[in-house]
């Protein structure tokens, strides 16, 4: 294991850019270097504040500092090439969800990855949230018998998404590929791939030219197992139907299992609660224990490993391609 910190750099500089960045300094693994956003003035301020370089331009930034990894939050869209490029300089990447605006892209950056001997590593904030790490370990002792529905209800109404995510070309998706991505690995995670997918969706837009062009505010997907096990995902990003809210239920034969922010719940066949579990967990300390696992698969990769792997990416990926396609073609 290196004593050395990590040589770090931000790219993008918006809310969750600069969650990273603070996580990040307050971390021994790491040591920030540069930060960039297209925004010179926001970039200016916060090197200011972490005393490391300044970029407007990505490409400049990559180029000019020796770096160790890179945390990406910037628009996919304006980085893409950025991130092949630094891949080839041997930099390790940790990017915030999605992985990619398709299957095809997310398996070309994780297949350049590893032809490089770097990772290519999603951000999952929920694979450190107490709530569901108590789901993983009910659902790995078989405490819930004959699991046969798993709903999930997304509602992101407060958030303000930028307006190119509203561009099939630049976004890949919509509320689906951006919003849902954590939710979509959540149930492959617990219960691997679905056999079939179907999914339907829509957007706020008026008339029928105007929806092509646009990606989708709401949309439901179904899904069907193996062993009789159905689960569905209905997501909105409307801003008139209600608070923001993550639902996940799991339906079994004798317990209903419950996720919803900070809590698990443990109920029975009729709805009664018999356990509830609650945590005040905040954003900032998921981001520092994802940042800390990151760290560690780099420095110490024989005893660490990143919580999630290119196959789980991989198959987070198939699933929201499998439900654009068949919005596609109806099948």
């Amino acid at each position: 294991m290196s004593n050395q910190p990590l040589k770090t750099a931000i790219l993008g500089l918006k809310e969750a850019g600069r969650l990273l960045a603070e996580q990040a300094s307050k971390l021994d693994y790491f040591k920030i270097k540069a930060v960039a956003d297209k925004d010179a003035a926001l970039a200016e301020n916060t090197a200011a504040k972490y005393n490391c370089g300044s970029f407007d331009d990505y490409r400049r930034l990559i180029i000019q500092n020796e770096l160790d990894c890179l945390l990406v939050a910037a628009d996919l869209h304006n980085c893409d090439e950025y991130l092949r490029m630094a891949m080839k300089k041997k930099i390790n990447i940790l990017k915030l969800a999605p992985a990619g605006h398709s299957f095809e892209q997310a398996a070309g950056f994780t297949e350049l990855a590893e032809n490089e001997g770097v990772k290519y590593a999603v951000a999952h904030l929920d694979r450190f949230g107490l709530n569901y790490l108590a789901l993983r370990e009910f659902l790995q002792k078989k405490r819930i018998d004959k699991v046969f529905l798993i709903s999930a209800v997304c509602n992101f109404s407060d958030r303000q998404h930028p307006a190119w995510q509203s561009s099939p070309e630049l976004a890949g998706g919509g509320v689906l590929l951006h919003n849902c991505y954590e939710i979509v690995d959540q149930i492959t995670w617990n219960f691997g791939l679905p056999q079939q997918v179907y999914s339907v969706n829509t957007n706020r837009a008026q008339d029928r030219q105007q929806r092509i062009s646009s990606t989708e505010d709401t949309v439901i997907v179904t899904m069907k197992f193996d062993d009789g096990l159905i689960g569905n995902i209905i997501a909105s990003r409307l801003t008139n139907i209600g608070p923001q809210e993550v639902l996940l239920k799991i339906y079994g034969k004798d317990r209903i299992l419950t996720v919803n922010n900070n809590c698990f719940i443990i109920s029975d066949e009729q709805g009664k609660i018999d356990e509830q579990l609650d945590w005040q967990q905040s954003k900032k300390e998921k981001t520092s224990l994802m940042l800390e696992n990151f760290a560690m698969s780099i420095l110490s990769p024989d005893e660490n490993r990143f919580c999630v792997d290119s196959v789980q990416v991989l198959r987070n990926m198939a699933v929201i391609e499998a439900a654009y396609l068949s919005a596609r073609t109806g099948f």
